[in-house]
């Protein structure tokens, strides 16, 4: 069992919490949490960089001068690569960058991340956020009472606007509502901090890898119409 350290609404410290055993079960899986974290990276990238080769390039269809007797190197075209103005070496290409992770493996990275940071001391439970109006300075203000190392993941119970509005602007700080975090989130962040209604309710928040599947429905083969002069 992990222990994390409780704040009030207020900031003020309170008693150790122990968190709950179905997400936070000691495992890390360090091949899972590197791939989700990969493809997350990978994901970002637009892939819309390109050049144009020697082919693309309007013009030097002539040879720019004879082949023999002018003392100079052969050259075919002046759109050539070593050419000022001419063609790329094997340009980048308009591409996707896009990796698929299954459902599965995501969720075993969400809890492995979230074991790596229990396991070190950087997650934190907090009693509630109490903004009825954004405000960044009051939520820089709590920030500094808490007293937490490194980039601040605020996980909410349900979307909080006025949390998100007033934490937008601070860097080092992202404001999510729990159960739509992903492995790089947690990784991101130096401490994670989780509002304690969402805790509460961890087994509706949990990832869908980890409710029951449906079973597939079974087809009755249609019967065909009978033909004339046939017996239905």
């Amino acid at each position: 069992m992990y222990q994390a350290p409780y704040f009030k609404t207020d900031g003020s410290a309170g008693p150790q919490v122990t968190l709950p055993d179905s997400l936070f079960n000691g495992v890390v899986h360090e091949g899972a949490l590197h791939q989700v974290v990969r493809a997350y990276l990978a994901n970002q990238r637009q892939g819309t960089a390109s050049k144009k080769n020697r082919a693309a390039v309007v013009g030097g269809s002539r040879k720019p001068w004879r082949q023999k007797g002018t003392g100079r190197a052969r050259q075919g075209t002046i759109r050539a690569v070593q050419w000022k103005g001419g063609g790329r070496a094997f340009p980048p290409r308009p591409r996707s960058w896009t990796l698929r992770v299954p459902r599965r493996l995501r969720a075993l990275a969400r809890a492995s991340a979230f074991n790596s940071r229990a396991g070190a001391g950087r997650v934190a439970v907090i009693e509630g956020f109490d903004f009825e109006v954004p405000g960044t300075r009051r939520l820089n203000e709590l920030l500094g009472r808490i007293d937490l190392p490194g980039k601040i993941l605020l996980l909410t119970h349900g979307v909080n606007r006025e949390l998100h509005l007033s934490g937008r602007n601070l860097p080092g700080v992202r404001v999510l509502p729990f159960g739509t975090e992903s492995a790089y989130d947690v990784v991101w962040s130096g401490t994670t901090v989780i509002e304690e209604a969402a805790l509460a309710e961890l087994g509706d928040a949990l990832p869908a890898a980890e409710r029951p599947r449906r079973r597939p429905l079974k087809r009755v083969p249609r019967a065909e119409p009978a033909l004339d002069g046939e017996e239905a």
